[in-house]
């Protein structure tokens, strides 16, 4: 299925934006816009609708960046306020590895400990312009 992401930020904010588009063949495309913003150190949260958070640890280990699940909130007049989510919607973790200097594999899933994996999506990605 092909997926476009397209990035952007500027250099007067902590904020890097996702506008991923999901081109489903034969149905209409659905588009995913996202955040993600630095809370400290290597912790950092993805903004998604109605200001639903997901934390993470933001890492580098064996050759890869790894985002580690560490919990869910929400965010509400610029305040985190955590929310007890993990046991029911399960956990969140990501990889990326790059292949060359134009090309990464990533896979993102989202797992729970009773019903297993609940979401996935992996693939070999291609930088093919800069805006």
């Amino acid at each position: 299925m092909p997926v476009t992401v397209k990035f952007r930020s500027t250099g007067n904010t902590r904020e890097f934006h996702f506008d991923r588009t999901f081109s489903f063949e034969g149905k209409k495309t659905w588009r995913f816009y996202s955040r993600m913003v630095q809370i400290e150190g290597n912790e950092v949260i993805e903004i998604m609708r109605f200001g639903i958070v997901w934390r993470m640890n933001y890492l580098w280990e064996n050759n890869k960046v790894v985002l580690r699940h560490k919990g869910y909130g929400i965010r509400i007049v610029g305040r985190l306020i955590p929310l007890p989510f993990t046991a029911l919607l399960g956990e969140g973790n990501a990889e990326e590895i790059a292949v060359d200097e134009n090309t990464f594999r990533m896979h993102v899933d989202i797992s729970h400990p009773w019903w297993g994996k609940l979401y996935e999506y992996k693939g070999q990605f291609r930088i093919i312009g800069e805006a």
